[in-house]
């Protein structure tokens, strides 16, 4: 089977409307002719974002780089959403080139991202030069082989943490992170996919049923509230270590 796209003519939600529009006056402003095209992915793409919750995650596609300008103009925009809009709790935005995403080499990259995981809000629609993608395990390893580096990085992040709301934000990405591979891990298998981390950690089980202690653990981290640090960073090292040796495991069988 082949995996669901973003349906394009779906309205966003409305309290979101305004923020997208915000957004593409900005960039429009700020580069110009240089803007080939803008994509939204996450909560608010898929349209079921929640207000005070959710991002507003965006990728930015340009004819040439624009290094010189491009920190002062990402500033820009996210110090006017926190000043106008701010029920979005942060706006991440990726950038790249034409020439990088429309290649052959981002077949499983920018290829699936903007095939399966956006949708276009300006310009012409580059997800149109790749075709649809099936459940595979080239995807599931191009997406989640870089895991151990995320367990090294937010473990620390939830270790140094010195207020709650910051161990709350760092805990709940590394919780959609691992369920997320958890899924992906056995995706090849399964032959859907799903992108709620609750549902992609309810998937596993059926797949690895002794995991359900380690599954749960880690939604328990997605709710509003401080977890103790060490029983956050004792589920980290646990099946944060087990899942990154799986995916070599299943990297050497499949290769």
């Amino acid at each position: 089977m082949t995996l669901p796209v973003i349906d394009p003519s779906q309205p966003f939600q409305p309290e979101y409307q305004p923020a997208i529009d915000d957004l593409l006056k900005f960039l429009k402003g700020g580069l110009g002719s240089n803007l080939h095209s803008v994509y939204l992915y996450g909560s608010v793409a898929r349209k079921h974002a929640k207000l005070g919750e959710s991002n507003l995650d965006v990728v930015v596609v340009t004819h040439r780089s624009f290094s010189d300008t491009r920190t002062t103009l990402l500033n820009t925009i996210k110090w006017r959403f926190q000043q106008s809009f701010p029920f979005i709790t942060e706006i991440s935005i990726k950038t790249a080139l034409v020439s990088d995403v429309a290649s052959l080499d981002s077949l499983f990259s920018w290829g699936f991202m903007l095939k399966h995981c956006s949708v276009c809000i300006y310009g012409e629609d580059l997800s149109e030069c790749f075709g649809e993608y099936e459940p595979s395990w080239e995807i599931a390893k191009h997406w989640n082989m870089d895991t151990e580096d995320w367990v090294a990085v937010y473990r620390n992040r939830i270790a140094r943490s010195a207020k709650p709301e910051e161990q709350i934000k760092a805990q709940k990405i590394i919780a959609k992170k691992l369920l997320r591979a958890s899924y992906s891990l056995v995706m090849h298998k399964d032959k859907r996919w799903f992108d709620s981390p609750i549902e992609c950690g309810q998937q596993f089980l059926k797949f690895y049923p002794e995991k359900q202690v380690e599954v749960d653990r880690l939604g328990i981290l997605l709710t509003n509230r401080a977890i103790p640090k060490r029983s956050v960073v004792g589920i980290l090292d646990s099946f944060g270590d087990w899942l990154v040796e799986q995916y070599k495991k299943t990297e050497f069988r499949i290769g």
